[in-house]
């Protein structure tokens, strides 16, 4: 509450003899507060893999700063256990179950001030990745290339502040009169029509463009001119706009009718901002800075580890259903059906709570086109599909908690993801992999985050390309948490991930085409290669009739090629 109303004082004595008077600049004090506001727990994240992949020069020290970090996440653990103890009532509480947590609490906690003590000698920079000091303007400036602006977005209680700095020029800073009712308000209207849980293509609502415009002209407009030369922009987005992509908000008014037969072709002809400059979101900018003092991986690493079409029954399996699934994604007309990669649905459709009450991983759908979008990539990165691709059964937990990760530059997940609640029992966000039904062994088949964040990896990126693998725990959250914070601890240097449930085979089409054009053209980054897939998907890309061979929609609509996003470095 002191941060904002000094970040508010700030916007209000800016431009007046007050702030002469105080000789300070309004808006780039503003800005590092605002900075200091948003290094939150993923930004932590990203600085504690960074700093192992800074010490990876010398594997010893590299081990020892991982087991300070796995050391401290055991001491929150041992902290919120003992807190719980603690407000349990009085005849419940055990004693000995306190004494036993704090006397491993304690030994824990001397282990980690001597492994401390040996990283501060033998790696003096550990702090700076680990707690960064807050950047300036003029820091940010430093750390971005030609092209690249930062955009930052803060939203209190009855304000959104807004900071755009490109690599050279004056940053440009705007308040507008929007709060976080209001503007959650906005994105739950916006996000209607990109999470609405189509089963077929009359499903899919009209995208609202003249609210998303009417958004772009409150937050953006303001400061436009620090955004009209870039080509790569960086956004840091605290509060309910981190819910929605600013992909998909339109840049000029916009009044689109419908002239032609083709489902959603109209949305080829809005000016959205994908089409002016690529976007990759950053969960704090302190990250943007740690992830650019990066050394480049191992070049001698395995380019791929892909994981995708897992079975969840015995029917599965033996391939029962498969013919069901098949004409699932057979598209015929207008209430031709789609194939979501959502949770709840089993080969009969969607679930019905009232006649299924409890809910297991054996009740999911299988994803055809996920084995396909998994060997696309493998081709274009000339992976061995023997050693790098494990479809099906092999898409398995066991195999990824055994196999030796750190030595893959691309990993890849395509399967369902999963939020707490979704299957009985789940508490925390997982992957879907193969049940132990079909796998024989005694793993269940969800990779939860707590072991995402166990595994040792060395990634350049990690792909998610499942559903709502980047939607934050709540409104005011952090975009990205949970399954991000995770693969960044587990040492990622970026994520691709979805903000809504996805439609399959245009899923497929964006990701693997992702890795075409880099394959094609070397100088893209990640977020340029992104960029270029979702314009193709809006130009080009088209659903076909199998029966008549006839064009009947188009991808053009935003709940095809958007739910994408890019976190982190983005490649450059």
């Amino acid at each position: 509450m002191v941060y904002e109303s000094y970040i508010d004082f700030m916007s209000k004595i800016r431009g007046t003899d007050l702030e002469k008077q105080f000789t300070i600049n309004a808006a780039a004090e503003s800005y590092k507060i605002m900075t200091a506001l948003t290094s939150y727990s993923l930004s932590g994240a990203v600085g504690e893999s960074t700093a192992r992949a800074a010490a990876a020069y010398d594997p010893e020290l590299a081990d020892l700063v991982r087991r300070e970090q796995d050391t401290g996440k055991e001491i929150k653990v041992l902290q919120g256990t003992i807190s719980e103890l603690l407000a349990a009532p009085a005849d419940e509480i055990t004693t000995k179950g306190i004494k036993a947590s704090r006397a491993r609490m304690d030994a824990l906690i001397r282990a980690r001030t001597a492994i401390q003590d040996e990283i501060g000698k033998r790696f003096p920079q550990y702090a700076d990745y680990i707690n960064p000091p807050l950047p300036s303007i003029e820091l940010t400036q430093q750390n971005l290339h030609p092209g690249e602006v930062l955009l930052s977005i803060y939203t209190t209680d009855d304000k959104t502040y807004v900071w755009a700095i490109p690599k050279s020029g004056d940053a440009r800073f705007a308040v507008a009169p929007l709060g976080k009712k209001e503007l959650a308000d906005i994105v739950s209207k916006l996000r209607q029509a990109l999470d609405a849980h189509p089963t077929v293509l009359g499903d899919i609502p009209e995208y609202d463009l003249s609210l998303a415009y009417d958004l772009y002209r409150r937050i953006f407009k303001p400061v436009e001119s620090g955004l009209k030369n870039a080509t790569d922009i960086f956004a840091v987005v605290r509060g309910p706009l981190s819910q929605l992509p600013p992909a998909i908000l339109p840049t000029t008014p916009v009044s689109l009718s419908s002239d032609s037969s083709i489902l959603f072709d109209k949305y080829r002809k809005v000016p959205w901002l994908i089409r002016k400059a690529s976007v990759t979101m950053l969960p704090s900018v302190s990250s943007l800075i740690t992830l650019r003092s990066l050394p480049a991986g191992d070049q001698k690493r395995r380019s791929f580890a892909g994981f995708g079409d897992p079975l969840f029954s015995k029917d599965q399996l033996a391939g029962l259903g498969a013919e069901k699934t098949e004409k699932m994604i057979h598209l015929a007309s207008r209430g031709a059906r789609l194939h979501i990669r959502g949770v709840r649905v089993s080969k009969e459709g969607d679930i019905d709570s009232k006649q299924i009450n409890s809910i297991t991983i054996e009740h999911l759908n299988r994803l055809p086109d996920t084995a396909a979008e998994i060997l696309d990539i493998a081709k274009v990165l000339n992976a061995d599909v023997d050693q790098d691709v494990f479809l099906g059964k092999n898409a398995s937990k066991h195999r990824i908690k055994t196999m030796d990760l750190s030595n893959r530059r691309v990993i890849a997940f395509a399967t369902h993801t999963l939020v707490p609640g979704d299957l009985d029992g789940l508490d925390q966000p997982a992957i879907a992999l193969s049940s132990p039904s079909v796998t024989g062994d005694t793993e269940d088949g969800l990779l939860t985050m707590g072991e995402i964040m166990k595994l040792r990896l060395n990634a350049d990126w990690v792909v998610l390309s499942a559903c709502n693998t980047g939607a934050s725990d709540g409104v005011g959250a952090e975009a990205l948490s949970g399954l991000g914070r995770a693969f960044f601890y587990a040492g990622t240097r970026s994520l691709l991930a979805s903000m809504w449930p996805v439609e399959t085979t245009s899923a497929r089409r964006l990701v693997s085409y992702i890795f075409k054009n880099q394959q094609s053209d070397k100088t893209l980054s990640r977020a340029q290669a992104l960029r270029k897939s979702m314009v193709g998907l809006i130009d080009d890309a088209v659903l076909i009739d199998q029966g008549t061979g006839t064009v009947i929609a188009s991808y053009a609509h935003p709940l095809f090629w958007a739910p994408f996003v890019i976190a982190g470095d983005p490649g450059k």
